[in-house]
């Protein structure tokens, strides 16, 4: 494993055993507040932040995976298994819309039939707001490094974490209308539900145009043919062909060099893309550069690359 790999493994740990640590006294907190507090809400809340803690171990058991160099069985590595962390991850993130939309309307069916939704005690509201304070702050702190470290896991993670506040903060709303202002007033969650369903939505979509080899971006291709071309005996690129591992990215182009020069020249040129590419997109790019001769229109072999003219 080489040491970018293992110092993105250790940051992967580490951001993720603070959320887990974090998920684990929001839970408790949560279930001791719903149960002294008489709100369903939020002991549903405390479920909420329990199945934070399991994405948590999913990001750190795949991130050890994925981590690991390329063998026999893996000649690309194993960063497409940080990918289906991520759909895993997303379709948590899904469930988690989906319990706070049926939670929502079974509340409103409540009220519509006439049913009151018993009033819960200000300690569930408190611990509602403080779950919202922190939740938001982990998302933030994860977040970051996940954008930091390339790791598409750990940002399905923070916005997993992120959910959690919006859930608490429509228990908020709805805890608050029924503390304050009587029975009859519940919290319209759906709105928060759709929110999850569009994220989740955004990153299963994603994951799964890595798993099914779709293309780096136009503007990352762009900037790729940019570094491959920036030496002027280099000319040509085609066949460019991209796609994303895990947090590594794979790159195949053809490209055309004078067709008099050497083999160890031409092998001089290809290692100095290399290079350079490495440089931009990280040390785990894989790179493959097929070298042709420059032709001219008719077929003829052309001295250099860039002639004044063809014979």
């Amino acid at each position: 494993m080489s040491c970018e790999a293992e110092a993105r493994k250790r940051v992967i740990y580490r951001v993720t055993f603070v959320g887990f640590v974090v998920n684990l006294v929001l839970t408790a907190m949560k279930f001791a507040a719903g149960i002294a507090g008489r709100s369903g809400a939020m002991v549903a809340d405390a479920v909420h932040s329990c199945s934070d803690m399991l994405t948590d171990i999913v990001v750190i058991a795949f991130a050890k995976v994925s981590a690991k160099p390329r063998d026999d069985g893996h000649d690309y590595g194993h960063g497409k298994y940080e990918t289906l962390a991520t759909i895993i991850i997303s379709l948590a993130l899904a469930a988690v819309g989906a319990g706070i939309l049926l939670s929502s309307i079974r509340a409103i069916r409540i009220v519509v039939d006439g049913g009151e939704l018993p009033r819960p005690g200000a300690v569930a509201l408190a611990a509602a707001a403080v779950s919202i304070v922190v939740k938001e702050i982990l998302y933030r702190y994860t977040v970051r490094e996940g954008r930091r470290v390339e790791s598409p896991s750990m940002v399905a993670n923070a916005w997993h974490h992120r959910s959690d506040a919006l859930s608490s903060l429509g228990t908020l709303a709805g805890i608050g209308c029924a503390y304050f202002l009587g029975q009859r007033w519940r919290i319209a969650a759906l709105v928060v539900a759709v929110f999850i369903f569009k994220i989740a939505f955004d990153l299963i979509r994603t994951g799964l145009g890595e798993l099914l080899e779709r293309s780096l971006p136009d503007e990352t291709e762009r900037e790729i043919l940019g570094i491959v071309t920036a030496d002027p005996r280099v000319g040509e690129p085609h066949n460019l062909r991209t796609r994303r591992i895990g947090a590594a990215i794979a790159v195949e182009v053809h490209v055309r060099v004078d067709g008099a020069m050497s083999v160890a020249r031409s092998h001089e040129l290809t290692v100095d893309i290399e290079r350079r590419l490495r440089a931009r997109f990280g040390e785990g790019t894989i790179i493959s550069i097929h070298v042709e001769p420059a032709k001219c229109p008719s077929g003829a072999e052309i001295p250099g690359v860039d002639p004044p003219s063809c014979p």
